[in-house]
């Protein structure tokens, strides 16, 4: 009987397509941010992705802040800019880092400070080609500092 489920098992799982499994096998690891302090309404998040096939990362959201945004720092005229991008590609197979100056997320209207120590989660929203979005959720750990992100890995699927 036990070798008969198994089989079902097998069957059922070989019988869906890779492609469902996308948003299950993308790899997010060290997501954090810093701590802020009473009155900050604003912080940036950090975090390394890994998609097993082309996608997008579209979208982000955050149950403490009002909006959360994908961002963009480039140097232009000898001044630093900060813009929202609508999304991040991600290809397959490649790691792609938001990291600090580069690609970030940026969350507007945070309801309270955000404490070192604390692991809350995030929600990221993902396109595959032919697919409807996906939503992957992310534990980010809220640091005391940028040294503190080099000092371990946090790893989400």
């Amino acid at each position: 009987m036990k070798l008969f489920r198994m089989a079902l098992l097998l069957m059922a799982v070989f019988s869906v397509p890779a492609s469902a499994f996308a948003a299950d096998a993308v790899r997010v690891v060290n997501a954090w941010t810093r701590a802020t302090v009473p009155g900050q309404k604003v912080a940036g998040v950090y975090m390394e992705i890994l998609s097993p096939m082309e996608g997008s990362l579209t979208g982000v959201s955050f149950h403490l802040a009002r909006s959360a945004e994908i961002h963009s720092m480039k140097m232009e005229g000898g001044t630093m800019k900060m813009r929202p991008v609508k999304s991040v590609e991600l290809p397959a197979g490649k790691w792609v880092k938001l990291q600090p100056g580069g690609l970030h997320v940026m969350l507007f209207d945070l309801e309270r400070p955000l404490r070192a120590g604390q692991k809350l989660p995030m929600t990221l929203t993902v396109e595959f080609p032919g697919q409807r979005k996906r939503e992957v959720t992310v534990q980010m750990t809220v640091l005391n500092s940028d040294a503190d992100a080099q000092s371990g890995e946090h790893e989400h699927h």
